[in-house]
């Protein structure tokens, strides 16, 4: 794995022999004065000579866009280079810190940048959370950049025109490695940015088919990335069990300082991947302080479910 830690993660990451090698690019955003918010993927699977990807784009809960396509041709391009798929093309004018997306058509549009908040914009969450023997790890990915970037441009729909998107937050992860979902029964992610305080938390609690808990783990408290000694993560689902409806969590980091943080979801949407099925949504997000005051941030939160599902399990 640190041979593989070499190479540009934007760029061309060679394959192992693993069947399921994966380089993908994630790109979250929401912005609370239009209430338009998106999730995009790429997912670029060398040895099984396929790519995948989605685009969804929401106003008010609601879909305004929705483009999944999960079985497409392998291509060699990658976000260093400039590529295309599906219509949709991928840019990085400068490596980690400014990407653009861009689609055209003629019922929706968008053309949006992502500019990273922090010195340095992204970091490896599976070395920070110092568990590379662990499920996700070995299973999910050997790297996995993260990290909250502001997001301005606009999106044009059929009914509104041309809306100027200014005040859009949201991640961006680059990862390379193998991308077994099957492995996982379950798994719930909680990527809130807090701009009020300039706070993230990058966080997952996944738990593996033989009843293994395996976690990722890390913040940014304004000042330096930091790593997470021990995360509580508390979920109510919906009553199909397809999505979380709130969150309460808690983190401790590595300086020992305690941190706790509530969610509400605002949308979600159900992405497939044959016998695992992944509910992308969107939450709203308050940081609680140490006299209970609370600050609103935004971000992503996912589940994965491996099929047959039999129960969350927390």
């Amino acid at each position: 794995m640190s041979e593989q830690k070499q190479w540009d993660p934007e760029g061309y990451v060679p394959a192992t022999d693993n069947e399921k090698w994966n380089q993908s690019y994630f790109y979250g955003c929401y912005d609370p004065d239009t209430r338009i918010g998106c999730m995009i993927r790429v997912g670029i699977l060398e040895n099984q000579k396929e790519s995948n990807g989605f685009v969804i784009f929401f106003k008010d809960g609601e879909p305004l866009f929705t483009r999944i396509n999960m079985n497409l041709p392998y291509f060699s391009e990658r976000l260093a280079d400039g590529f295309e798929i599906a219509g949709v093309k991928f840019t990085a004018s400068e490596p980690l810190q400014t990407s653009r997306i861009q689609f055209s058509s003629k019922d929706f549009s968008f053309d949006l940048t992502w500019e990273g908040i922090y010195n340095p914009p992204m970091i490896d969450c599976v070395e920070m959370s110092q568990d590379e023997e662990g499920t996700f790890a070995k299973e999910m990915m050997n790297v996995h950049l993260e990290g909250p970037y502001r997001i301005t441009g606009s999106v044009t729909t059929r009914d509104e025109g041309v809306v100027s998107i200014n005040n859009g937050s949201g991640y961006r992860d680059l990862s390379y490695g193998p991308r077994n979902w099957d492995i996982m029964h379950t798994y719930r992610l909680a990527w809130p940015y807090f701009p009020g305080k300039n706070i993230t938390f990058a966080t997952v609690h996944g738990q593996s088919i033989h009843g293994q808990s395996a976690y990722l783990k890390m913040m940014h408290d304004g000042s330096e990335w930091l790593g997470v000694k021990s995360m509580t993560p508390k979920n109510e689902y919906y009553d199909d069990n397809k999505g979380i409806k709130s969150m309460h969590w808690k983190v401790v980091d590595e300086k020992g300082r305690e941190w706790e943080f509530t969610a509400k979801n605002i949308f979600r949407w159900f992405i497939p991947l044959d016998t695992f099925c992944m509910t992308e949504q969107i939450m709203e997000y308050q940081l609680v302080g140490e006299n209970g005051e609370t600050t609103v941030g935004y971000g992503l939160g996912e589940c994965g479910y491996r099929f047959p599902f039999k129960g969350n399990g927390g």
